[in-house]
């Protein structure tokens, strides 16, 4: 089950990546028909479209590699069971909160796919499409907080490091 889940934030962060590689490309379309002196439509769309999809495909490997911002300055107070309750109260929260976001944005794909939404722009994209890319990936970060909860429950999640404040890049 581990290599399932990892094998999914993995492929979740490869498509991400992919998605940087097209609004790469996306910017220097732009970039060189403006200096050739020709318009291609919806570049600035679909730049758009590909940011929010890698953003969102990015957040549960960002997750499990311990490279969100956490702020630990209540949990830092607390040694022992009680920082144990507060980290599984944070996972509870996150996880519920994750989930509801991951079956919102699920809806948001299918209610545009139903109504036939498209974008105001000239290209007319149906929006579900680069919906999906923010579905995806709300729904792989709240399982990568479901996971998190469940190793926190088994005592099997690795406790994040204090100097992480440290780590300034």
């Amino acid at each position: 089950m581990r290599k399932l889940l990892n094998g999914i934030y993995d492929g979740a962060a490869a498509l991400a990546a992919l998605f940087m590689v097209g609004l790469l490309g996306m910017v220097l379309l732009s970039i060189v028909s403006r200096q050739l002196h020709f318009h291609v439509n919806g570049t600035d769309a679909y730049a758009g479209y590909l940011m929010a999809g890698a953003s969102f495909l990015a957040l549960a490997h960002t997750l499990k590699r311990n490279e969100h911002i956490r702020v630990t300055l209540v949990l830092g107070l607390f040694k022992g069971p009680g920082r144990r309750a507060l980290e599984l109260w944070s996972l509870t929260a996150a996880s519920f909160l994750a989930s509801l976001f991951a079956y919102y944005s699920c809806r948001l794909v299918w209610q545009s796919l139903e109504f036939n939404d498209i974008s105001t722009g000239n290209d007319a994209t149906p929006l579900w499409l680069p919906q999906l890319g923010m579905a995806a990936g709300a729904v792989v970060f709240a399982l990568a907080f479901i996971d998190e909860w469940v190793l926190e429950i088994t005592g099997q999640r690795l406790p994040t490091d204090s100097a992480e404040m440290l780590r300034n890049e």
